[in-house]
């Protein structure tokens, strides 16, 4: 590719923040601080570390295959077509509940309208969740969404590039004025006991549950236009760990600005589990008289979420279609439409899919933690894939890597599973039984159309598989903050996670691929030509 149409290492971080920065923002505060009070603080940190943890798992692989798409064929690369197509897959699940959450986003933010004329809107939402208006609502604007993707890919840049500095500009206004107009820092308690009202495991329940995790996934972005970058050898990294920083920098503020902004009177009545805001900023900004700030976050609880949404449309899409080029999924799924060049087929499947998730998962939350446990199983593979090349693949280029990583990928591998135990039963069984439906279409065209060694693929395979049935009987037989039976109470079941996470670990780089995936091998090939 020329390199004048390259992208620059400033456009990949504003495309990541462009991403980063959506529907969590506007709820993913007033979500916490309900859930942990004052200590909703230490969940964005801990989300944070999470994920960039994982983002430089991934950062050592996109430098050694800048490719576009790359997250999506990392697995197959150390493990097959197999673990490569349930990773794929699980992300794919992710990128298509992206979709009605940013549609809920907008309509619960319609919901709490305060103008007189939009008395209508109050009926979108009851008890948390979406009402039968509010989901056709919903399903209109996933149409929409989806429509302005269905003709030209200049469309979709030229409406999201239009509302990127918006997005980013917003948060910041917001947290500037609430420090200015209302801080109370008796809000923030006087001792660990009133900093945490509601225990440390409140900290990891708002990590998954009020969206904290989900509202930093958009990191892959930079990777995964690896193949785009202007010197990806140095802008790979660059990109993930600036926008990365600003965003976690952003939402921590957000959530101090939050906390301290509650009027001391509302708490000492009703204590943070209840303060319930439909639309948490708004609702404060309208407490505090904000008025100018009110009309600019209810516009933009309406106009982001739709840039979103349609860029994930683009995205979900791309993703499925790009399954269907290893011949595990139907081939049409992968057609482009001739004049536009884009996925439509795709498109429909992802719609109505979509629309079936949102019929089940009726609130921005619920649907913010299958988003979180789908991509969590996802990513994964980030540790082990990194491993395991080092393993199997030691002469192969590597732009990227760290002495730490040894010790520092199996960290990162309990921190996931961690973290999709966060995700709550039973919504960690819901979104894994999804997943694995996945499996049987697998092998009904491998036998089709590949007919190759099932027995190898399911050794490499494996280790994955007992590892989902492990995560949902610990999910089941956990803590009771975390949705279980409590029969596992906390903090074992967090020590139990770590152990047996470390043994499934050790038995997936063990159960890696005898030699690395040719494919592999021609894309990292081209770094060489790329040298600054």
């Amino acid at each position: 590719m020329n390199k004048g149409h390259k992208i620059s290492l400033f456009s990949a971080i504003m495309l990541a923040l462009n991403s980063l920065i959506g529907s969590g923002w506007l709820f993913g505060s007033g979500s916490a601080a309900k859930i942990a009070g004052p200590a909703a603080i230490l969940s964005w940190i801990i989300g944070a570390v999470i994920i960039i943890a994982i983002a430089l798992t991934y950062v050592e692989l996109g430098t050694m295959f800048p490719e576009s798409g790359g997250m999506s064929k990392y697995a197959q690369y150390s493990h097959g077509p197999m673990l490569g197509f349930i990773a794929a897959w699980a992300n794919w699940i992710s990128l298509v509940t992206l979709v009605p959450m940013e549609a809920v986003a907008a309509v619960q933010y319609m919901s709490s309208w305060p103008w007189k004329w939009a008395n209508w809107t109050h009926h979108f939402m009851q008890d948390g969740n979406i009402t039968t208006p509010g989901l056709l609502l919903v399903f209109v604007f996933m149409i929409i969404f989806t429509l302005i993707n269905f003709w030209s890919i200049k469309i979709m840049t030229h409406f999201t590039n239009l509302i990127s500095v918006f997005k980013v500009l917003l948060p910041t206004i917001t947290i500037i004025m609430l420090f200015a107009s209302s801080f109370h820092p008796t809000n923030f308690g006087h001792d660990v006991k009133t900093f945490m009202p509601y225990g440390s495991r409140a900290i990891f329940e708002a990590a998954s549950g009020a969206g904290i995790i989900m509202s930093y996934d958009a990191f892959q972005t930079v990777i995964n236009i690896g193949g785009e970058l202007k010197n990806p050898r140095k802008n790979i990294i660059r990109g993930v760990l600036i926008s990365m920083f600003a965003t976690a920098a952003i939402y921590i503020l957000l959530q101090v600005a939050f906390i301290g902004a509650v009027d001391p009177a509302m708490l000492a009545k009703n204590s943070w589990h209840g303060i319930d805001f439909a639309s948490p900023f708004a609702d404060i900004a309208i407490l505090l008289g904000i008025n100018w700030l009110v009309i600019l976050l209810y516009m933009d609880a309406f106009v982001s979420p739709f840039g979103t949404g349609v860029a994930f449309v683009a995205t979900a899409s791309r993703a499925l279609a790009a399954m269907t080029y290893t011949k595990h999924l139907p081939a049409w799924l992968g057609r482009l439409n001739r004049r536009y060049l884009v996925p439509r087929f795709a498109m429909i499947a992802d719609l109505i899919l979509a629309m079936i998730l949102v019929s089940v998962f009726r609130n921005w939350n619920l649907l913010a933690t299958v988003i979180t446990c789908a991509t969590l199983i996802a990513y994964l593979t980030g540790p082990v894939t990194t491993i395991t090349l080092r393993k199997i693949a030691p002469d192969l280029e590597r732009p990227y890597k760290p002495n730490y990583m040894r010790w520092f990928a199996p960290l990162t591998f309990v921190l996931t599973s961690l973290a999709i135990y966060w995700t709550m039963w039973p919504t960690t069984i819901q979104v894994i039984l999804v997943i694995l439906v996945g499996i049987p279409i697998y092998f009904y065209y491998e036998v089709k159309y590949q007919k190759k060694d099932f027995k190898s693929q399911f050794k490499h395979a494996a280790w994955l598989l007992g590892y989902l049935v492990f995560i949902s009987i610990m999910s089941y037989c956990g803590s009771d903050g975390f949705g279980g039976q409590n029969w596992i109470k906390y903090p074992w079941d967090f020590l139990l996670i770590a152990i047996v996470s470390l043994i499934f670990y050790k038995v997936a780089i063990d159960t890696g691929l005898e030699k690395v995936d040719p494919a592999a091998i021609k894309v990292n090939e081209k770094i060489k030509l790329k040298e600054d």
